[in-house]
C-alpha cells in the first residue's frame, strides 16, 4: 500500500511554547513519567497472565492499574499547560493580530486563574478529608476492598498537587502576557 503524502500530515513537536523554567521542567518530565504506561500496561498482562494462564488471578491488579491510569492523566493538565497545548478556539485566536491575542491571553489567564484558584480550594479540602480523621488523626482514606491501598488518598492529593501547579504556572503565564510586547506587523509586500 503506497502512501498518499497529501494525507500524512507531519507532527513537529518544536512547535510548542514553553514559556517559563517551571513548563520546561514539567514538559522534560514526560520521558520519566511516560514509564507509568508502561508500568500500567506490564500489571495489566501480569494480571491476564495470572488469572487465564495459571488459574491464579491477583487482588492488587486492577487497583494499581486504575491509579496509574488516573495518575497520568491528571499529570496530564499541566503538562498541556506547559507545552501550551490546551484548547483554545483557534479560529478566533489566529484571525487576530498579535496585539490582540495578547489581550486574548491576558484575559484567559485571569479566567484560569480564578478556575484554579476555586479547583486547588476544592481539592485541598477533598484531600484534608481524605488524609485526616474527623478528629485530626492522620489517616490515608483507603479503598474499602480486601487490599484496599491508599489510592483514594494519593489521587485526591495529586490533584491538589496539579491544580496548584497549574496556578503558579498560570500566573508565570499572565505576567508574560502582560510583559510580552507584540510582535511588529507585517503588512501583504512582507515590510514592516
Amino acid at each position: 500500500m503506497s502512501e498518499d503524502p497529501e494525507l500524512v500530515v507531519p507532527v513537529d513537536d518544536d512547535d510548542t511554547e514553553i514559556r517559563s523554567g517551571l513548563d520546561r521542567a514539567i514538559a522534560g518530565s514526560t520521558k520519566v513519567l511516560a514509564w507509568a504506561i508502561f508500568a500500567a500496561f506490564a500489571v495489566t498482562v501480569f494480571e491476564v497472565l495470572s488469572r487465564y494462564i495459571f488459574d491464579s488471578p491477583t487482588f492488587w491488579a486492577h487497583e494499581t492499574t486504575t491509579f496509574l491510569i488516573a495518575a497520568i492523566f491528571l499529570i496530564g493538565g499541566p503538562i498541556a499547560l506547559a507545552r501550551d497545548k490546551h484548547i483554545r478556539v483557534r479560529i478566533f485566536y489566529d484571525s487576530v493580530s498579535p496585539q490582540k491575542r495578547r489581550w486574548f491571553d491576558i484575559i484567559n489567564s485571569i479566567l484560569a486563574l480564578a478556575f484554579f484558584g476555586g479547583l486547588s480550594y476544592a481539592a485541598w479540602i477533598m484531600s484534608s478529608k481524605a488524609t485526616f480523621t474527623p478528629s485530626g488523626e492522620f489517616r490515608l482514606e483507603g479503598t474499602g476492598t480486601a487490599w484496599n491501598p491508599p489510592t483514594p488518598a494519593l489521587l485526591k492529593i495529586l490533584v491538589l498537587i496539579c491544580c496548584g501547579v497549574m496556578f503558579v504556572q498560570t500566573v508565570l503565564h499572565l505576567v508574560e502576557a502582560i510583559r510580552r510586547k507584540p510582535a511588529a506587523t507585517v503588512d501583504a509586500s512582507g515590510e514592516q
